[in-house]
Order: structure tokens, then sequence, then C-alpha cells
């Protein structure tokens, strides 16, 4: 029975794309803490969210690993290095090496550690060509997880998430479906019995025609490819200027899950 859980990683983790009534972002690892938190007797349940949209691995290691460690919770959560992936020149067998060394120091202070492969972007723009790359980054994270025993949160394989309704707007951060999916599937690689099947499979659509597919790429490269990457050049990050959510309620996320669903 885990009775304290604490959150390591970026955007995703964070949550971002699955915006609460607060403004605030809710995401996979708080509705994965309802979950937990419902295993417990009420009150002997604690949870942390230290992700930051943004980040990269080694901040992850600097900022968030040593405050996960200082906790020693029962479950630590650790989906790092998906921003050092997609940027050009990175080479995935090295930044696979500091992740294991991560790995090793959350292992020695918590009792699980739950790692998390990349997505499958065969269905993403820009992001597709990169395929290979996280692939390869993916078999380390699961070679990794071998070697420590840790349970893994595999992402490639959950085919939910190649619905674009599984996807914000800016089609690099999920929606709130989309990390209600990842929680489900998160709550399953850790043995629970989950409420429903994180793949089971959406409601049919009307087919797109080609114009509407073409109006909707161009809008989605004017607000959201042209911004990131002027951020790159600039040497900016979109979470310049956020701070971890911290300490949080799960009786606090229910009600802001409750008022969004």
């Amino acid at each position: 029975m885990i009775g304290s859980y604490v959150a390591v990683g970026d955007s995703f983790t964070e949550g971002v794309g699955d915006r609460g009534p607060d403004g605030d972002f809710v995401g996979w690892a708080d509705r994965l803490a309802v979950l937990l938190a419902d295993r417990r007797p009420e009150g002997d349940f604690t949870y942390t969210n230290l992700a930051v949209r943004g980040r990269l691995l080694d901040q992850i290691v600097a900022e968030q690993v040593p405050r996960a460690v200082a906790l020693a919770p029962d479950l630590v959560s650790f989906a790092a290095g998906g921003n050092d992936i997609i940027r050009p020149g990175t080479d995935p067998d090295e930044v696979a090496e500091r992740f294991e060394l991560a790995v090793a120091a959350l292992t020695a202070a918590a009792g699980t550690v739950l790692v998390t492969t990349g997505f499958d972007t065969r269905g993403v723009p820009v992001l597709k060509h990169l395929r290979g790359k996280i692939a390869t980054y993916n078999g380390h994270v699961r070679a990794v997880a071998d070697r420590y025993g840790c349970p893994v949160l595999d992402l490639w394989s959950l085919r939910s998430v190649q619905d674009r309704r599984a996807w914000d707007a800016d089609r690099l951060h999920l929606s709130p479906e989309g990390h209600t999916r990842v929680a489900l599937r998160a709550g399953q690689a850790l043995g629970l019995r989950v409420p429903a099947d994180p793949d089971q499979p959406w409601p049919p659509l009307p087919a797109r025609g080609t114009l509407d597919v073409r109006r909707d790429d161009v809008h989605w490269a004017r607000e959201y490819l042209v911004p990131w990457i002027g951020r790159r050049l600039r040497g900016e990050s979109s979470g310049d200027h956020v701070t971890a959510k911290g300490t949080l309620s799960p009786d606090d996320i229910k009600t802001r899950i409750a008022a969004v669903a």
C-alpha cells in the first residue's frame, strides 16, 4: 500500500494540457495520486509534485531529485529526458547514462521508482522524424528499469494516445482525457485495479477533408510551432518563471477534476 508519492519530471508530469478551473494544471500524476489515495485511510497519504515544464534532464536531477530523495517516499515517478531527446544533436545513449545515475539515486531512497518511456511520435508533425531516436532512448529506459527493478509506464505501447483527441491543441502535450488514460496505465503498471481501460476505443469521429487538415496544420504552425522555435532560438524555456506545485491534497485534486469533468 503506497502511502506517499513524489512526482519528478517536466511538463508531462506537471500536467500541461490538463488545465483545472483555477487555471493551474492537473495532469496524469495528480490523477494517479487520487487513485493511490483512494486505497488508503482518509488523511493517510501524502503527495508532492516537483515537476516543472521545460526542464532538461540535468535540471531535473539538480533541482528535483535531491528533494525526492530527502522525502524518501514509497513511490517516485521519474519521467525525464524527453526535452533532451528532441533537441538537435543530442545522443540518446549519453542521455540514458545520465538517466541511469538519477534512477540509482532514487531507488536508493524510495520504495518504488516508476520510470516512463516516450510516446510513439509517428503521427506528430515535426517530431515524427525523431521516432527512431525516441525508440532508442526507450530501449535504454527499459534496460535501466530491468537493472533496478523499476516498473515501467510504457507510453509507446499506449495505442489510445495515437488519437488526436488525446492531445492538446499544441500537439505536444496531452489533453485532459489523454492525461486520464496515462494515469490509468500508470496504475496498471503499479499493479492496481483501475476503474477503466486506458486503451478503450474512442467514439468514432466524422471524416475530415484534406482542406480541413491543412487548415488545422497552418493554424497549429502559426500558434504553437513558430513560438516554440522562437523560444529555442532565444535560449528561453516555457518554465523559466514557473515553480513546482509542491505538496497537494488528493481531496483538492478531486475537486478540481470534478469541476472540469
